[in-house]
């Protein structure tokens, strides 16, 4: 079995010994340079380590895992043109270090070569590995649609929330892991059941990182506290305070998120404290358990040794238990 640090190598070297083409350079050089800007390449990682567990070549599932990297970096090169960020991982973004139409259409041509990679796969196997990669990516479009459409909405309930994330996120876990586990030659029933496993492990993350958001150390969480507070995004902390709030205490968060002119400091602490008193912090952690709960039966459930087993445990661990 190989540790998820050394699978996360593997990709990083494919991916540094991967060249696009010369020209057009406006197409190809934004693709290099997006793939470039580095990241922890867990959604690969976890592709090969579906692979893994099931007793497959990692080596034949090279292309697929980067096939996931690339499908995500795409998004990411589509979703800084939509938020306008000037900024990804330390380094200017694409559309502003050359312009939103370049980014546009070379993340259509990422799309694109992520298809052709997932593609080179054995002939047994492509037609389900396509059907999960298609479910993938179109579920991540309509997460992110839905991410947006909140942004305009008055009321977002709970369930609405939980599926947006499972679709923004928790859908690449889950299809990467399925992936990997069909190379190795898995049965339907026990690559449902990593898909599970991963799907259920990717919202727990998610509503892990919606707390951090607000507890978290800013030094090791790596993030500025408070940010979703600031921006009012629809968190599930904010979307259950609004759903549980008192008469008085709906009329202060309400006017506080009305407000367009504000001391940062003083927002953050009065929805925090607002939160403190409905216990919105436990009742997030709650659900966020109860979905790492979920992950973690799907992966009791899979017919395999607990050796086999022991890196999709740790990937849990490393997920979930980050300090705050």
């Amino acid at each position: 079995m190989y540790s998820i640090q050394a699978l996360q190598d593997i990709i990083i070297q494919a991916i540094a010994g991967k060249k696009y083409p010369e020209e057009p350079a406006e197409l190809y050089e934004p693709m290099q340079y997006m793939m470039n800007l580095g990241g922890k390449r867990l959604r690969p990682a976890l592709l090969l380590m579906g692979c893994d567990a099931f007793g497959g070549d990692i080596y034949q599932a090279i292309n697929p895992a980067i096939a996931i990297e690339v499908f995500h970096n795409f998004t990411l090169m589509h979703d800084d043109i939509m938020d306008n960020a000037p900024i990804r991982r330390g380094k200017t973004t694409v559309h502003e270090k050359w312009n939103s139409s370049v980014g546009i259409l070379s993340g259509d041509a990422m799309l694109v070569e992520g298809y052709k990679l997932m593609m080179q796969v054995d002939e047994k196997v492509l037609r389900p590995v396509l059907e999960i990669f298609n479910h993938t990516a179109i579920a991540v479009c309509e997460g992110q649609q839905l991410d947006m459409n909140f942004e305009q909405l008055k009321e977002v309930r709970i369930e609405s929330y939980i599926n947006m994330i499972r679709l923004k996120t928790a859908v690449v876990l889950g299809g990467a892991l399925k992936i990997g586990a069909l190379i190795a030659g898995a049965t339907k029933t026990e690559a449902d059941l990593i898909y599970a496993f991963g799907e259920d492990l990717g919202i727990a993350f998610q509503l892990q990182d919606d707390i951090l958001d607000v507890y978290g150390n800013p030094e090791k969480f790596g993030k500025q506290v408070g940010g979703d507070i600031l921006s009012n995004k629809k968190t599930y902390l904010l979307i259950k305070a609004l759903e549980t709030a008192d008469a008085t205490q709906f009329q202060e968060l309400n006017s506080w998120l009305q407000l367009t002119n504000f001391d940062a400091v003083k927002k953050v602490s009065a929805v925090k404290n607002l939160f403190d008193q409905m216990e919105i912090r436990e009742k997030a952690e709650q659900e966020m358990n109860r979905y790492a709960q979920r992950a973690l039966q799907s992966l009791k459930d899979l017919p395999l040794d607990e050796a086999q087993k022991s890196q999709l445990y740790e990937f849990a661990d490393m997920l979930l238990v980050r300090e705050n």
